[in-house]
């Protein structure tokens, strides 16, 4: 039952990067049952004028609390020390995916354990393959003249050297872990292996990826916008 609070929007910040909403409660509800909105997701509540941790609003907490409770001793390691399709599902360019493909897809991918303090990859270096972070926070930062342009943390259900998958580059970030993190590995080797022996499998995933870059570029596309703005503005 949702509780009695007055009708009030919510706008959710995405583990895409992209802005949902704003929605009324029962709606926001709905999408923490479907673990697309987590406890550590970004909530701005209409009636505060500000943003909170969905955690930390308080028509919210008795869900997570639920939750907390019907999870309470599982793990998103089985005990075999394999992961598990469970512990893949709040992972959104996975999310369109059924408990039997997530099953075939951990096949083609490796899951390790990174230490605090741990470089996973290194601006410059060759890439050859992407990371989704299952558990932990880690910290990506880019550099130009000497200087860090831009850093910030990705956070678990999000990725990381996606494009790598198409062009096998070179690393345009440092990334290190924050925490100790769970991630799954995919190489551009094992990708390519997909695509040809599970394009069924494959399609789905790239569709959600290409979801992701379009958010993306919309959202770089509107903060360039933004401060050609401040700049004219500013020259007046």
């Amino acid at each position: 039952m949702v509780p009695d609070v007055p009708a009030v929007g919510y706008i959710i910040w995405g583990a895409d990067h992209a802005v949902y909403g704003p929605v009324e409660l029962p709606v926001l509800v709905g999408w923490i049952k479907d673990e697309r909105v987590l406890a550590e997701s970004w909530v701005f509540v209409e009636r505060n004028g500000c943003w909170e941790k969905a955690e930390r609003i308080p028509e919210l907490q008795m869900f997570f609390h639920r939750q907390t409770a019907s999870m309470a001793g599982t793990h998103a390691v089985a005990s075999s020390g394999e992961l598990t399709p469970a512990a893949l599902r709040h992972i959104k360019v996975l999310s369109c995916l059924n408990d039997a493909q997530l099953q075939e897809f951990m096949g083609m991918a490796e899951p390790f354990l990174v230490p605090a303090g741990t470089p996973v990859v290194r601006r410059g270096e060759p890439a050859n393959a992407m990371y989704l972070v299952v558990e932990g926070t880690l910290r990506f930062s880019v550099a130009a003249e000497g200087r860090e342009v831009g850093a910030g943390n990705i956070n678990a259900g999000e990725f990381f050297g996606e494009i790598s998958l198409f062009d096998q580059g070179l690393r345009s970030a440092d990334v290190v872990a924050v925490e100790n993190c769970l991630l799954l590995k995919i190489s551009s080797a094992n990708f390519e292996r997909m695509s040809s022996e599970k394009p069924e499998l494959v399609a789905p995933f790239l569709a959600a990826l290409a979801k992701s870059f379009a958010c993306r570029f919309r959202a770089e596309s509107k903060r360039y916008r933004d401060s050609l703005c401040f700049v004219q503005a500013s020259g007046r």
